[in-house]
This record gives structure tokens, C-alpha cells and sequence, in this order.
């Protein structure tokens, strides 16, 4: 499946250092795994999570869910033994925790050779150096970390998220301009499905591919909510097949349930009816 087609509605981390955990993602309808060897493993872990991870990833099972794993940063007594390991995972592309700046990926670049790499966006210096860093080579994603971020804004947490969404517009900017992957920040109130689904919704009216996730109960509404619905589809099938009658008689626009519908809208159209392409090929591997 093309890169820039790869659905990532639902981007689910897994602690490296729980077995029954690792297990049982290989079942669960998430698009994507973080494994984490960062914030979820305690420190007298670090080392036996590695190796755990290690042996579950050359085990496989996870089908064709991406997979990433997030190490340690560098500055740790755990990244640079983290990094190096991942990099013989075999993953689809390391995440790099707190990167300030492309320097960062840089210096783990210097260990992983080509492997592709993902950056937590979760600093407020990252925020301002979002397009350097979106821009470097080997950077094909970014992960909003706004539990960071307002720790270091010391922002307050709000329904609408107003503090964040300076950072969040930044990194979307960022990763729109470069044709990067990048998925939202983590909802903490795993039990509050209303409370997800209303951020979800902002996230993709945003332009967010996904929505990082803490518990396999987040699921079902993240990958609903980053899908096209059947609305959208029978909207967008009708606008090309309008625009097309269109061109076919020397007209450069055509309108459809009374607004103007140009190339630009069909492109907009054809993309979604490709996204949901790319999802039941994902769900039928």
C-alpha cells in the first residue's frame, strides 16, 4: 500500500515492557501501534522492555498494522542502547520523544542509518522549529505529545483545547507542507467516549490523519471518526461525475447541491474515495 495512502485513523500505544500487552495487539483493529519503551515503561524496566519488544516484533502477528517504536531520548542512559536496537526491529519507522529541532533526528539518524523516523511534536521548541524538522530526509511523521506541551506552557486543560492549538497548527502546517504523516495528541479520559469523539472531530476537521490512543476501548471511535462517512462518499462521487459532465461540454466548473465544484474539490473527492479504498484493503489483509 503507498505510503501516502496508509490509513493511520487510529494510532495505538503498547507498553514494551507488558507481554500480555504485546499480545494482544496483534488482534486489535488499530491502524497503527506505537510499542513504547518511553513514558510507559518504569526505568528498572527499560532494559528487559527492550529486549521484550525485541523478541515480540521478530515473533510478528501484527499483520499489516504499522509499526512503530518510540525509544528513549538520546540524552537518557536508556536512547542510545534503545536506538540501536530498533534499529534491527524490523519496524516501519522509529519515534524520536521531545525533538527540538532536525539536529535531533541528526543524532539518531547517526545510529539508525536509513530507517524512517517519526517525531514527537510535544516541546515548544519543537513548535517553532516544526518545518525544519518536518523537512529533514528521514522524517515521515509527527506525533503531537500534548500532554508535554501544556506541562511546558503551563497550559490548562480545556474542552476546546485552545492553549494547544498555536502548536498544533504549527506542526499540521509543517507536515502538510513536507507530505508527512501526523496524528494528534492522546485523550487521557479513556472512559469518556463523548469526550473523544467531540476532540476527535476537531482533530480531523483539523486535517489530523489519526489520533493517538491509550486504551483499545478508543478505538472504535477514532477509526469512525478519521473515516469517511457514507456521506462524504456519495458527495464526493457525485461531484466528479458533475465535474466531468462539465469538461465534457467546455465547462470549467460545475455545481453541485447549489455550490461551485472546480478541480481543486475534485481532487478533494478523489482523495477520499481513495482513502476508503485504502481502508478496506487494510481491513481485508
Amino acid at each position: 500500500m503507498p505510503a501516502n495512502l496508509r490509513p493511520l485513523r487510529s494510532v495505538l500505544y503498547i507498553p514494551g515492557s507488558k507481554a500480555r500487552a504485546l499480545e494482544k495487539a496483534r488482534s486489535l483493529p488499530t491502524d497503527a501501534i506505537i510499542f513504547d519503551l518511553e513514558d510507559a515503561v518504569a526505568p528498572d524496566e527499560k532494559t528487559a522492555a527492550r529486549d521484550l519488544l525485541a523478541e515480540a516484533l521478530a515473533t510478528g502477528g501484527y499483520g499489516p498494522r504499522m509499526i512503530i517504536v518510540r525509544i528513549n531520548a538520546l540524552s537518557t542512559p536508556w536512547g542510545t542502547d534503545d536506538a540501536a536496537a530498533a534499529k534491527s526491529m524490523g519496524a516501519d519507522a522509529i519515534l524520536l520523544p521531545k525533538v527540538d529541532g532536525p539536529d535531533d533526528l541528526d543524532a539518531l539518524a547517526a545510529i539508525t542509518g536509513d530507517v524512517p523516523l517519526w517525531a514527537m511534536m510535544e516541546t515548544p521548541m519543537g513548535m517553532l522549529h516544526a518545518a525544519a524538522i518536518a523537512g529533514h530526509p528521514l522524517c515521515q511523521g509527527m506525533v503531537m505529545g500534548t500532554n508535554d506541551l501544556a506541562k511546558d506552557m503551563n497550559a490548562r486543560s480545556r474542552a476546546d483545547r485552545l492553549p494547544m492549538l498555536p502548536g498544533l497548527g504549527l506542526c499540521l502546517l509543517a507536515a502538510k507542507a513536507h507530505g508527512i504523516a501526523i496524528v494528534d495528541g492522546v485523550y487521557n479520559a479513556f472512559k469518556d467516549d463523548d469526550g473523544l469523539s467531540v476532540e476527535c472531530a476537531q482533530g480531523r476537521d483539523m486535517g489530523f490523519d489519526g489520533k493517538t490512543l491509550i486504551h483499545p476501548a478508543q478505538l472504535e471511535i477514532a477509526n469512525a471518526a478519521f473515516s469517511p462517512t457514507d456521506a462524504d462518499l456519495e458527495l464526493a462521487t457525485r461531484q466528479i461525475e458533475a465535474y466531468e459532465a462539465a469538461v465534457a461540454e467546455g465547462q470549467a466548473v460545475a455545481v453541485v447541491d447549489g455550490r461551485i465544484v472546480e478541480n481543486l474539490h475534485v481532487a478533494t473527492a478523489r482523495e477520499t474515495l481513495a482513502k476508503m479504498d485504502a481502508i478496506q484493503a487494510l481491513a481485508a489483509e
